[in-house]
């Protein structure tokens, strides 16, 4: 029994921590690739259906709106964006892709888990002494 036990428990610390480096590693790389992205903010249409903005440079931006993005701002005329810089009518109203939390969200987890298979192993490995 206390073989199958250890053999767990190498398995989660291994399976964790390797999960938790790809995933970082993955987070890493989407957050690189992302790029620059500066806030600013946005006036909406009469419909607000499309998002205006003026950059850096001073040039005025424009942008349709997602369907969720219609709901979340509904009855207001403004909306603090973010706006990639060096790019025309590209925005987002997060600083970070949404997929970047989820990244760094599974690598934590799979750290908790390789941290709580060592934990386990020392334990049980006082445990029987």
């Amino acid at each position: 029994m206390a073989n199958a036990l250890d053999a767990i428990l190498e398995i989660f610390s291994w399976v964790g921590f390797g999960a938790a480096f790809a995933f970082g590693i993955a987070a890493v790389v989407v957050w690189a690739a992302d790029g620059s992205w500066l806030p600013a903010e946005a006036y909406l249409d009469d419909d607000g259906l499309t998002a205006r903005w003026i950059d850096t440079d001073g040039e005025v931006n424009s942008a349709p709106l997602t369907a969720d993005d219609v709901a979340a701002l509904a009855g207001t005329d403004r909306a603090q964006i973010w706006y990639r810089h060096g790019w025309h009518d590209r925005m987002r109203m997060s600083p970070r892709p949404p997929i970047l939390r989820l990244l760094w969200g599974l690598s934590l987890g799979g750290f908790v888990v390789g941290a709580v298979a060592v934990i386990g192993s020392f334990v049980a490995l006082f445990a029987r002494g």
